[in-house]
């Protein structure tokens, strides 16, 4: 009768008084004639000219729904079809106004990273920077080796957290590199270790034949320290929690495992014993913002911020978890060809390139600049000091017999920027060539127009290696 109904656009009215007449009108109602109903009435109710679902009315009286009955019960209907939508639309304009309060809330954490990666970038350049140059030197007093290391991973570690604050607002600058998961989480250990706690143990099983990925080192990280904090507060009490890798040859789409036909994967595994989560808390997991933990304990961002790294990298995070029992997250990243060898593994070598050319600096912070100058000179370098476009162009002019070989200046300063210096030294010397740098992340930056084709672009903090490699790669190019 239904059916009928939905099909037809239409109210029917039966009224059966023998049983085959049932059989033979509408053998569906058989049950409920059986039962004592004799009078049946279904009236469609509509919802932007569709039928949306029906009112059913039935009576045991015989013949107890006449024609005129089927026009009040189709007002009714239209009540309450008009009730529901109305219901439906008011929820849409809820869950529509709750997408505007996040898409804000987005919006200002995007606005407060930019400023932040800014100003954090340009503070920990000298840090990392003065760091790494004394990382280079041969110290016979391995404490201090020591120490300024520990001094070096802390700056990295900072670095970070702007390339998460970032990760959030989608204004991250992503630097994909050829990865050794297996180093990365060894290099990680000590300093997870301490992260955690004592009362908490970290086990590792690392699987000695892992395949390479190509991502970005720091989200790489970023990951594994989210999921280990995750871990570690599901342990108030102490527990462990495993760090293991493995091969995998995993479809999602199919929800089976292979060994052949499948795409290859490289799986990073972190589980712990803790107290697991219900399936309420499992579905929302990785909503921004949302948090078990009390006001002022947890932002709600860490799990979020995985599951939008690890899918901008084309891989899926699966979570299994039982309350009382622990929780474990797989997370899946596409392998690269295992031909690529261990020497194509992206990284800093320790080298730095040494040259003899004038380079003119431009930048406003004070300690950036002193970094980079006191490194270039180190480098064999002549390098001319400025801290705005205009002090550059007064610098230019009085060396203009010596010659500048190249350009190092900041996009983003008082009284002239970088860009609007470049193009004023290259009308008069078009040989110069030119690094663009700045702590912005790139979608502040962009209408600048340093990020176009052929231009160099360097991003703070600026690190000996990166720095010196990129002059001499930039002052070599014909």
């Amino acid at each position: 009768m239904t059916g009928t109904v939905v099909r037809n656009q239409a109210s029917l009215l039966l009224n059966l008084d023998h049983e085959a007449s049932v059989e033979s009108e509408c053998p569906s109602l058989i049950y409920e004639f059986r039962t004592g109903l004799r009078s049946f009435l279904t009236v469609p109710m509509f919802s932007k000219g569709e039928v949306t679902s029906v009112l059913h009315l039935r009576s045991a009286q015989s013949h107890g729904y006449q024609a005129s009955h089927v026009a009040l019960a189709e007002r009714i209907a239209n009540q309450i079809a008009g009730a529901v939508a109305n219901s439906q639309l008011y929820s849409e304009r809820e869950r529509l106004q709750e997408q505007i309060v996040q898409a804000q809330k987005m919006e200002a954490i995007g606005q407060l990273a930019g400023g932040v990666a800014h100003d954090f970038n340009n503070l920990l350049t000298p840090i990392m920077g003065y760091s790494q140059m004394e990382l280079q030197k041969n110290h016979e007093d391995k404490q201090l080796h020591n120490r300024i290391s520990e001094i070096y991973e802390a700056a990295e570690r900072a670095a970070g957290l702007v390339h998460q604050l970032l990760a959030f607002s989608r204004k991250q600058v992503i630097e994909p590199k050829v990865l050794n998961v297996n180093d990365m989480i060894t290099n990680l250990e000590k300093m997870l270790r301490r992260l955690i706690g004592e009362h908490i143990e970290l086990e590792t099983s690392l699987a000695p034949d892992l395949g390479l990925v190509k991502a970005d080192p720091t989200q790489v990280d970023q990951l594994i320290m989210n999921l280990v904090v995750n871990a570690r507060d599901a342990l108030p009490d102490g527990g462990t929690i495993v760090i293991s890798t493995s091969n995998d040859y995993y479809d999602a789409a199919e929800d089976q495992v292979s060994t052949s036909g499948r795409r290859r994967w490289l799986c990073i595994s972190v589980s712990d014993n803790g107290t697991g989560m219900s399936d309420d808390v499992k579905a929302r997991i990785f909503e921004p913002f949302f948090t078990t933990k009390e006001v002022g304990q947890g932002t709600g961002m860490g799990l979020a911020t995985c599951y939008g790294i690890v899918t901008q990298n084309g891989g899926h995070i699966e979570v299994d978890t039982e309350l009382g029992r622990g929780t474990t997250f797989h997370l899946y990243l596409p392998r690269i060809d295992d031909a690529v060898s261990a020497n194509g593994i992206d990284g800093e070598a320790n080298v730095m390139p040494t040259g003899s050319e004038t380079i003119l600096l431009v930048e406003d912070e004070r300690a950036v600049r002193a970094f980079a100058s006191d490194l270039l000179r180190e480098q064999g370098y002549t390098v001319l000091e400025a801290s705005n476009g205009e002090e550059a162009l007064e610098v230019a002019d009085r060396e203009s017999q010596s010659g500048i070989d190249l350009l190092l200046t900041d996009v983003v300063m008082p009284r002239m920027g970088g860009k609007d210096l470049a193009e004023r030294l290259l009308a008069d010397r078009p040989d110069i060539k030119v690094i663009f740098a700045s702590g912005y992340p790139d979608s502040a930056i962009a209408n600048k127009g340093v990020l176009q084709e052929g231009t160099v672009f360097l991003h703070k903090p600026l690190t000996p290696v990166a720095l010196a490699k990129k002059v001499r790669e930039v002052l070599d190019r014909t």
